[in-house]
This record gives C-alpha cells, structure tokens and sequence, in this order.
C-alpha cells in the first residue's frame, strides 16, 4: 500500500497532534531514557500543533484516508518527522522523508538540518545524516548534505 501525500490543513491539527503524541509515548519512550517520553508529550498541546500549522510547511502521509505519518519543513530545516505506531515499520516515515528532502532539494537546499531524538537518530543516519557533534540536552544535531546523497537529488 502506498502513502498519499498532501500538504495538511488546519483541519489536520487535531490528527497530527494525536499522532505526534502517541508516536513519541509508543515508539519513543523504549529508546529514551525513563520517563523522557512522558514529559516530552506532557509538553504538547493542540495549541502548538496548530502554530506548527502556521509556522512551518506541514506535510500529511495518509493510508486509506487515515494520517500515518507527518512531517515539517522550512527553509533548510526538518522540523519533525513522526509516524502513527500502528504504521511504524512499513516505509511510511522513510516515504514521507523522501517526500520532504525532494521539496527541499527542489528548492536549492543543498544540506537539511534537523535534531533527531535519541530514539530516531539510527533512523536518521541510515538514510545519509550525519550527526554534527554530541547531544544538546536530549536532541542530536545531525546535516545530510544532497551533494553527497545523488539520489536526493533525482527525487
């Protein structure tokens, strides 16, 4: 089955949030250490979901009409990545990162920066980042540059 992918809407806010928050409660909290989880998603609202809307070009992976990942864009930035759990695992995340690095690269980004928690940073690295030094608090800074990955750039 493959994802549609659609910029979100306003509409989406209450979704995405509710995917955000369990991805991070379900998929995080094994990688993070005790309790990380619980306060990174205590820290949500669907007050910031909807600034995220505002602030950041948010895109929707949707499977049979239901949101399965989402993922945030602006300028050179990767903002965030997440998956619903139930869809963890099936390419989901990797598609819409792809989605997200071929609109980057299409508008002259030559390098993405994003922070990856500890949790994601294997997925991250597996896909041509680089981490760019140790942790700041509880988030890797990591860079993938297009010119060295040639197949961001056919994307």
């Amino acid at each position: 089955m493959i994802a549609v992918h659609r910029p979100a809407t306003p509409d989406d806010a209450a979704a995405l949030f509710e995917v955000r928050r369990r991805s991070i409660l379900e998929l995080a909290a094994p990688g993070l250490p005790a309790g990380e989880a619980e306060a990174w998603a205590a820290k949500l609202t669907h007050a910031g979901m909807e600034s995220k809307l505002h602030e950041f070009e948010v895109w929707v992976a949707e499977l049979d009409g239901v949101v399965a990942a989402w993922g945030a864009i602006r300028g050179d930035i990767l903002e965030g990545l997440y998956t619903a759990p139930q869809f963890a695992g099936r390419g989901v995340a990797s598609g819409m990162l792809a989605r997200l690095e071929a609109l980057m690269a299409a508008r002259g980004v030559v390098a993405v920066h994003a922070e990856a928690s500890s949790n994601a940073r294997e997925f991250y690295l597996r896909r041509g980042y680089r981490l760019n030094g140790p942790p700041v608090g509880e988030a890797w800074q990591i860079t993938k540059d297009f010119a060295s990955c040639p197949q961001t750039r056919r994307n």
